[in-house]
Order: structure tokens, then sequence, then C-alpha cells
């Protein structure tokens, strides 16, 4: 069995420090570094440092904030149950600027009534603002839940907002 090494580098950005977890071949995790999901700090194996894939999330995060990069392209993975993996792959469908409803979302996966359901995976989504989590909202318009925040969901989409209507 091969041992595939983890690593783990915090970094700064307009929303504050992040981590973001990759092994050789996908990136992991992005998490907020204020929230319990932060790895970088823990003893779970994880090298404290960077390789490829971190450089490249690192470099395409920090041109979506300078408002160059409006999509991701990263090798990324995820591990969870087949309704997490399938929730998480429909947020990478949801257009750059453009917002979605909880409701709209369990459509999209085939599961109508598991509108509570998605709104869960969406808050355990293990790699923020590359997996846009941030572009779902109530029915109503309203912002509800954000693993890191509502400051930061609101951020990003006015970010979003603000450079679509520049492009």
């Amino acid at each position: 069995m091969t041992n595939i090494k983890t690593y783990c580098r915090n970094i700064s950005l307009p929303l504050g420090r992040i981590c973001i977890t990759a092994d050789s071949r996908h990136l992991l995790a992005i998490t907020f570094e204020d929230t319990k999901q932060d790895v970088a700090d823990s003893d779970d194996g994880c090298i404290v440092g960077s390789n490829p894939i971190i450089q490249q999330t690192e470099e395409q995060l920090r041109q979506y904030f300078a408002l160059k990069r409006t999509t991701f392209d990263l090798p990324i993975t995820f591990t969870g149950t087949e309704f997490q993996r399938k929730t998480w792959q429909s947020l990478l469908g949801i257009p750059y600027g453009e917002t979605r409803s909880y409701s709209q979302q369990a459509r999209a996966i085939g599961n109508p009534k598991a509108v509570r359901a998605v709104g869960r995976t969406n808050g355990l989504n293990p790699i923020a603002i590359v997996v846009p989590c941030h572009r779902v909202i109530g029915k109503s318009g309203k912002l509800t839940g954000y693993a890191g925040g509502l400051d930061r969901k609101k951020f990003l989409l006015a970010l979003e907002r603000k450079n679509r209507l520049s492009l």
C-alpha cells in the first residue's frame, strides 16, 4: 500500500487565514483557520508545508481575490457519502456571481425533499471558496448558514457580483 503524504499550509487572504490541505494528487480541503475545521495545527499526520497542488491553489485563490479569476482549475476529490459527494459536486455547477436556493440545489441533485440535508451537507463542504457553497442562499434570498461565517459569505457574494458586472 502506497503511503501518500498530506500537506497543510496556512495562508492569509482578504477573508482571514485559511488552511489548504492537499496530497500529491488532489486538493483535499480549504478551511478557515478560526473554525474547528482547521487542520494545519492538528496532530493528524499532516505535514506542515507545501506541494505543487497547494502552490497552485494559493495562486488561483490570490487571482480570484484580485478579480482576475472566475473559475478554478484544480484537481479536487471529495471524501464522504454518495449523497455528500453528489451535493458538493452540484455546487460546482453554480455559475460565478450567481446564487441558488437550497431547494433549487436539492432539485438539481434529483432529491427535491432533501432541502435540509443539502443545507447540512453544504455546511460540511471541505473545500471552501473553490467549491462554492457560499453561492447557496435561502429561498427568500436571505443569507443563511456558512461554515466560515455569514460575514464571509456576504463578502464572497459581493466580490463576485461586483466582478461579474465588470466582466
